[in-house]
């Protein structure tokens, strides 16, 4: 709250209810837990106490009772976080706080896991700073007794119920990202050049591949990928990965070569199978060329992807 009125002196006065309520939450966040009155209701939610709330379609609450899903709550994590000089660690590190005050909620109200977890982002003019929010619906296995570490997937509850089934158990989110500079004095970026007079130029009327500039933005999306993985690996052996975010920028300087900075990002739900275990369908690679919708594309449903871009949900 002191944020968006720019100190605590500009805040509403004379409620003392909403001065407890703010003290309550910035001590919760100073020692990384929930204020009492939110542990409350979370735990009232899990003992059906109070109303509850899911994110899941009215066909996924029907199929999840079925197989012994029980909604418990909507449960959230959010976290303003200033990257400063680095975006990589910044956008990693929002994430991953935001990642640990959905799971505290999740524990309030004994989950055992949160599925449909959706990312959404806000920004402003509040300097190098964005809001990373995570909103998703804990649940409770019949079989399984509340846990002080649940599963956090980004998958639907139907994917949920169709991955244990299959034996495959997702197990939490990991977190990619990577950045890098690109200064090339020659101006040409690995294209042809063409001599004119005392100047090299670049052949701009020739159609041509810019080798150095391509492998450098391959390179930063393999970074990612790669810390991707390394991420997973503590988590599990597989990770479903459907978000991901690239920027290219070109910065022009008066008295020194012009760079190109390139950073990638992406983000998934790691699972878990036993090693030796055969999964039980086909995994086929699909490349649609169509210039329509493409059925990798969820046919325009809800989208997870937090970042706007270009890019779309589906294979990577």
């Amino acid at each position: 709250m002191a944020l968006f009125f720019r100190g605590r002196d500009k805040a509403p006065k004379g409620d003392p209810q909403a001065d407890a309520r703010l003290a309550a939450w910035e001590q919760a966040l100073a020692t990384h837990t929930l204020p009492p009155a939110v542990t409350q209701r979370l735990a009232d939610a899990g003992e059906r106490k109070i109303p509850w709330m899911a994110t899941m379609t009215p066909a996924e609450l029907l199929l999840a009772r079925t197989h012994g899903l029980r909604p418990l709550a909507t449960v959230t994590g959010t976290c303003w976080f200033q990257f400063g000089r680095s975006w990589t660690e910044g956008h990693a590190a929002g994430w991953r706080t935001a990642l640990e005050r959905l799971s505290l909620e999740a524990v309030a109200c004994g989950a055992s896991a949160v599925v449909d977890v959706k990312m959404r982002t806000t920004r402003t003019d509040l300097g190098s700073s964005m809001d990373y929010t995570l909103i998703g619906t804990a649940v409770r296995l019949e079989r399984l007794p509340p846990s002080t570490n649940p599963l956090i997937a980004t998958t639907t509850a139907l994917e949920f119920i169709r991955l244990l089934e299959a034996e495959v158990a997702p197990t939490g989110i990991a977190v990619g990202a990577y950045y890098e500079w690109l200064t090339d004095p020659t101006g040409t970026y690995g294209g042809r050049a063409a001599l004119s007079g005392s100047f090299i130029v670049g052949t701009a009327m020739t159609n041509q591949p810019l080798t150095k500039l391509s492998n450098f933005w391959e390179s930063a999306r393999r970074r990612a990928h790669a810390e991707l993985r390394r991420d997973a690996a503590a988590q599990g052996n597989g990770v479903l990965a459907h978000t991901q975010f690239s920027q290219l920028f070109k910065r022009e300087l008066e008295n020194s070569p012009d760079q190109y900075l390139g950073r990638h990002i992406v983000i998934g739900t790691v699972v878990d199978l036993r090693p030796g275990a055969k999964v039980p369908h086909e995994i086929e690679t699909v490349v649609d060329a169509r210039d329509e919708l493409s059925p990798l594309k969820g046919g325009g449903g809800p989208s997870h992807n937090a970042y706007t871009s270009n890019d779309r949900e589906g294979s990577i």
